[in-house]
């Protein structure tokens, strides 16, 4: 089995190239861009390729440590296509958690972006990933550097290779064949109460559970447009942003944003009114946060509305009124 054949090649093959898969709605950088599961094979099997040509083969680990843009999601499903198993960090996290979890996880290359978009400014990444890198005893091989527009990394020579070069250089790259106990990735616990465990995630079981779970525990049907509200960093982010909604053959929404400041509290109902989104998932944090704001929104599209384990007050209902 492969994971990434299963989230892209396949529905392709049956004919689904032309559906979105994928929309990124970044009111942080003014952009929406839209990818449908042909266009997201596209760069997902070039980047694959250029993996490969840094010498990452199956059983490898990719250290993935970027913010909310689409370069991330494509980073992750080509360490499945070939095999690697990849670990994202959450991008909030300082360096030297980073370099905690390089070490551990001994990744053969990182993936990163030159920063990251807050609503109160740019947060520089490449420096945190450079100081995270010192504090490791362990060193990758290479880093692959995604440079943003807004701020530019300083490159390291012999290590740093820049994502639009990897790119130009790559070929496209087949899926390579793993079993079903295979890890697909490994995600660390937070470390709050000591060092960060490493949690691994084998590829079968994943793949089966989250494709069931979209239809008989969220209602959606492939061509649909789910959203999310997480972050790729966390067990949400990576099952529910990415794998299970590419599985389903449904249409995913990645948010660079939050849920207030970006630029207001209405950015939910905006993303879910644009978009056509059937299902949200998020926390209850964010939904208190909104409803201080004192907006409220009926959408005739949005369905349901699932809440990540807290306590949820009894003014927020599941439907289609978000908050009263």
């Amino acid at each position: 089995m492969n994971t990434c054949y299963n989230a892209l090649d396949r529905h392709i093959k049956s004919g689904h190239g032309e559906q979105l898969a994928l929309i990124y709605d970044s009111p942080v950088t003014n952009t929406i861009k839209k990818y449908t599961y042909q266009e997201l094979l596209d760069q997902v099997s070039l980047f694959a390729g250029g993996l490969t040509d840094l010498g990452v083969v199956k059983g490898d680990r990719v250290v993935i440590y970027m913010p909310m843009i689409p370069q991330a999601v494509v980073a992750m499903l080509a360490c499945s296509r070939i095999g690697a198993i990849h670990s994202v960090v959450f991008g909030g996290f300082a360096s030297e958690e980073l370099g905690r979890r390089i070490q551990h996880a001994e990744p053969k290359v990182v993936v990163t972006a030159s920063c990251g978009i807050e609503p109160k400014g740019i947060l520089p990444y490449k420096p945190l990933m450079d100081e995270a890198i010192e504090f490791s005893q362990y060193k990758p091989e290479k880093c692959v550097i995604y440079q943003r527009d807004m701020y530019k990394g300083i490159m390291i020579d012999g290590r740093d290779v820049e994502w639009n070069d990897v790119m130009a250089k790559a070929s496209p790259q087949d899926c390579v064949p793993v079993l079903a106990t295979d890890p697909l990735y490994i995600l660390y616990t937070s470390g709050t109460t000591g060092d960060p465990k490493g949690v691994v995630r084998p590829s079968g079981g994943h793949a089966v559970a989250l494709n069931w779970s979209m239809k008989h525990l969220y209602g959606i049907e492939p061509g649909e447009v789910w959203w999310a509200a997480s972050d790729l960093g966390w067990v949400v982010g990576h099952s529910y942003i990415v794998y299970a909604p590419l599985l389903t053959r449904a249409t995913s929404v990645l948010f660079e944003g939050k849920p207030v400041g970006t630029p207001d509290s209405g950015a939910f109902f905006r993303v879910i009114e644009e978009h056509n989104v059937c299902s949200l998932f998020t926390a209850p944090t964010a939904i208190r946060i909104i409803r201080t704001e004192s907006i409220s929104s009926d959408n005739p599209c949005l369905s349901l509305i699932t809440f990540i384990i807290e306590t949820v007050y009894r003014f927020v209902n599941t439907g289609t009124k978000m908050c009263k």
